[in-house]
């Protein structure tokens, strides 16, 4: 089950990044079964870590969201520090 907030546009993306000391980005697409076996890993995982803020943002309803983070494949976990991308996987994941 998915309890990542699900992003509704780039902007709401931004601000969430802005507001909050840690975030992370999860970007997704509706096809990708990488990005939905992926995600409850991830949702699992980021319950060791109450800090870091979690947000999905699905690429086939907000485009722009590529370009803005230069993502070229999915699933993409961008992990935020005062606004400063400080870490990134794609596509394939590993764990540790």
């Amino acid at each position: 089950m998915n309890t990542f907030p699900q992003a509704k546009s780039l902007e709401e993306v931004l601000a969430f990044i802005k507001e909050h000391h840690f975030a992370f980005v999860y970007i997704s697409r509706d096809n990708c079964g990488v990005c939905h076996a992926v995600q409850p890993q991830v949702q699992e995982m980021l319950k060791e870590f109450p800090t870091i803020h979690p947000i999905q943002v699905n690429a086939d309803q907000i485009p722009e969201i590529a370009g803005q983070f230069t993502v070229f494949t999915v699933p993409a976990l961008l992990l935020f520090a005062k606004e400063k991308e400080v870490h990134r996987e794609a596509r394939f994941c590993r764990n540790g």
